[in-house]
């Protein structure tokens, strides 16, 4: 499919996905902040049992990658291919340390005996979690779809709209972990 004016980046299908996505989201952020609000202590004591420091370097790893999936749309939109699948290599590079230190953070909590049921603390920062994790490697696997496709010469910058779509769901699961990170690690 060839560029034209549009009033939103890649395919339109995608922003249909991103919403309803959002949307599930939304409702797990909501449900927690109720929750939360119920039991505040609770909440508060095992809040810090998670490691802040881990978010904190995985909040900068996922904004990285952001920034890397930024400036492969730019390249791909100046015609520089080996730059654009070059960016998206590094922004697989960032999700897959993200998914190296979520996969360590949890790897702690079970071996601790925590699980979903635990407590609803516990629940819900399993719950989130685990399907922003599952949005993680979903968005790595459009982005090495991309980049495989890229390197082979199929995008440029006549025709580009597949890296736009997969930049946008990349940017969608970096925007979720923006707002779960302080949500359920910093928020008190």
């Amino acid at each position: 499919m060839k560029n034209e004016t549009r009033l939103l980046p890649g395919d339109f299908a995608i922003w249909i996905f991103i919403f309803a996505e959002l949307l599930v989201f939304g409702i797990f952020f909501i449900s927690y902040a109720v929750v939360r609000v119920q039991n505040i202590d609770m909440f508060n004591h095992y809040q810090l049992s998670l490691n802040r420091e881990t978010g904190a370097i995985n909040t900068i790893l996922l904004i990285t990658s952001s920034y890397f999936v930024v400036r492969a749309v730019r390249a791909i939109k100046l015609n520089q291919i080996k730059q654009c699948y070059h960016f998206i290599y590094a922004a697989l590079i960032c999700g897959g340390l993200f998914l190296v230190l979520k996969t360590y953070e949890f790897q702690d909590k079970f071996s601790a005996g925590i699980s979903l049921d635990t407590n609803t603390f516990y629940m819900f920062y399993l719950s989130l979690t685990i399907f922003h994790y599952m949005h993680v490697i979903l968005g790595m696997i459009i982005l090495l779809a991309i980049a495989i496709k890229a390197q082979r010469g199929k995008y440029s910058s006549q025709d580009y709209i597949g890296v736009e779509t997969g930049g946008a769901y990349w940017h969608m699961v970096d925007l979720v972990w923006i707002i779960l990170f302080p949500l359920i690690y910093i928020i008190r």
